[in-house]
């Protein structure tokens, strides 16, 4: 592969695999707890968590590989037989958060750990708390959201919480409580209880309250308070390490969060 490198570009190179992405976006990435095992970062919207095999693109996972290289083979591999397809790097990856999605995220160092933490996620041992924006003035001060989700008929990418969906129907539980009301949007904290692919994402949009700045669920509506991409921050995480220490940790808002929060005049508790 012939690249000409240019400043701020990073290169990481095994034989027969090269990848090649800006750091602009992955030199935000945030370091909010570390041990020997596992790392926690605050991961900022627009990078993605790893890639799909069908070009390069700058990811966590190569973030990880970058600064652990020890890291390479942790989590689940997934390398293509088709040599027309790129090998999926997917080193110390645990769990996953959406490509516009900011916030905190869990990584292994070691398979140890991977299995560790994994098994936490799947046995729905940790908790996840997202802050997030969305249309409409939400009537209830907090509830549950259970709905199955399975992939929508009419388009692939999508996901449904509505009848007639393709495929199999996935539980999905999601809590949540209003934190501010405003003219024609509610600030609100979630707690999803599983963790299904786009699952708050599609729950808040079958209630008819969907994320303000989804251009997937939400094409037609306005943006709002400013922001230019989905208003979905994973504020915090709680899970255990491998000494079987409780660590909990808090994503600082990014800069449009911030921005919406002091334009709405909302105190945080």
């Amino acid at each position: 592969m012939n690249y000409k490198l240019h400043q701020n570009h990073i290169l990481c190179q095994k034989p027969g695999v090269c990848y090649i992405g800006l750091m602009s976006i992955s030199s935000q990435v945030k370091i909010l707890y570390e041990d020997e095992n596992m790392v926690l970062i605050n991961k900022p919207a627009g990078l993605i968590v790893h890639g799909d095999g069908k070009r390069e693109e700058e990811s966590v996972a190569q973030w990880m590989l970058a600064h652990y290289p020890e890291s390479e083979s942790v989590g689940e591999q997934n390398i293509p037989e088709n040599q027309s397809t790129l090998p999926i790097l997917r080193s110390g990856i645990v769990h996953r958060l959406d490509k516009e999605t900011s916030g905190v995220l869990a990584l292994a160092k070691n398979q140890k750990a991977f299995l560790h933490l994994k098994k936490q996620f799947q046995d729905r041992e940790t908790e996840k708390i997202y802050h997030t924006f969305v249309y409409g003035i939400m009537k209830k001060d907090e509830g549950t959201i259970d709905r199955p989700i399975a992939r929508s008929r009419r388009d692939f990418r999508l996901w449904s919480a509505q009848r007639g969906g393709r495929g199999e129907l996935r539980e999905a539980i999601t809590d949540y409580e209003v934190l501010f009301r405003g003219d024609d949007f509610t600030f609100v904290q979630v707690k999803p209880k599983t963790g299904r692919t786009h699952q708050i994402r599609v729950h808040f949009k079958a209630i008819n309250h969907p994320l303000v700045c989804d251009k997937l669920y939400a094409p037609k509506q306005k943006s709002k308070l400013g922001f230019e991409r989905l208003a979905l921050h994973a504020r915090k995480l709680k899970l255990l390490n491998l000494d079987g220490k409780h660590i909990e940790v808090e994503a600082p808002y990014p800069p449009d969060f911030e921005n919406a929060i002091k334009r709405i005049g909302y105190l945080p508790h």
